[in-house]
């Protein structure tokens, strides 16, 4: 039998598809992977600002790990991270499963839940934020109104964490939208034969919905730990990094090293380090979740 050859019946190159990703890959090639390799050629040097700067090798590296500005960073970014991210996975998920309800109205509660979301990153917010707290802000006159004393928020090195930690908490939004889309595309008849069992709300939550939904937590979970892990707006904000640089996190340091001090070659140096830090904690991740996975087998 004579094999027949294929023809493009409309006459399109086999070079279009190519064509059309090329903005995408010559995008990529300057704005994102030339960037990336630069900043590990730059972190290997002694650069300051724009002055002509020589190899160094790990120089920097050693530098940055006996330092105690660093030691102190990577604990608040960790500390911030740890608190945050179990937080706002329980509340979002909560927040989800209320909202998954078929009631009344229930699309004006979802937007009214997701608008937090949007206002987070406007910096009118963090500002009303930091406002929130001082001396004779709402949060302190509301204390004195229960007839208990004013905190010094921004004076207790424990206190300063927990307001960063509580406007990103308060920024669940897109979250809940992440755990909200994939509830609603659980069968519904499974929760029905559930309760047709005698399966209460509770249980039918951990032994039926929880499961369902175990790759979307994860990956949750994934892009928070990311984003926490690199948090630097709310903090340089708010509080400054105080005090005693309570808040001072890894990318607050970057920051300074950079654009403060002009140390180039330290500052890309120290992102490196907290690039290794989060593939080192997505990695832990995976490796955990194959562990279990492949003990269910």
């Amino acid at each position: 039998m004579k094999h027949r050859r294929y023809k493009n019946p409309v006459g399109v190159s086999k070079y279009t598809g190519l064509l059309l990703i090329s903005p995408f890959i010559t995008g990529f090639l300057i704005f994102t992977l030339y960037p990336f390799v630069c900043s590990f050629v730059i972190g290997m040097t002694d650069q300051h600002s724009m002055v002509v700067s020589k190899f160094v090798g790990f120089t920097n590296y050693r530098t940055i790990l006996s330092s105690d500005d660093f030691r102190n960073a990577m604990g608040v970014t960790l500390k911030y991270a740890a608190i945050l991210v179990p937080l706002k996975l329980a509340v979002s998920l909560f927040t989800a499963v209320l909202l998954n309800l078929e009631i009344r109205g229930i699309g004006f509660f979802r937007t009214s839940f997701y608008i937090p979301s949007i206002l987070g990153a406007n910096l009118s917010v963090a500002v009303m934020w930091q406002y929130l707290f001082t001396s004779n802000g709402l949060v302190n006159q509301f204390l004195e109104l229960l007839g208990l004393s004013p905190v010094s928020w921004y004076g207790d090195p424990d206190a300063a964490l927990y307001i960063i930690i509580l406007l990103r908490l308060w920024e669940f939004g897109s979250t809940m939208i992440i755990f909200l889309a994939a509830l609603r595309d659980i069968p519904r008849d499974i929760h029905d034969a559930a309760k047709v069992d005698g399966c209460g709300c509770i249980r039918s939550f951990f032994i039926i919905t929880l499961p369902q939904i175990k790759g979307v937590i994860f990956v949750n979970l994934i892009l928070q730990t990311i984003s926490a892990l690199q948090e630097f707006n709310a903090p340089y904000i708010i509080t400054g990094g105080g005090p005693l640089k309570s808040t001072y996190t890894l990318g607050m340091l970057i920051y300074d090293e950079m654009f403060k001090y002009g140390e180039t070659g330290y500052a890309n140096a120290v992102s490196w380090i907290l690039f290794a830090i989060i593939v080192s904690a997505v990695g832990l991740m995976y490796l955990i979740t194959g562990r279990k996975e492949r003990g269910k087998k």
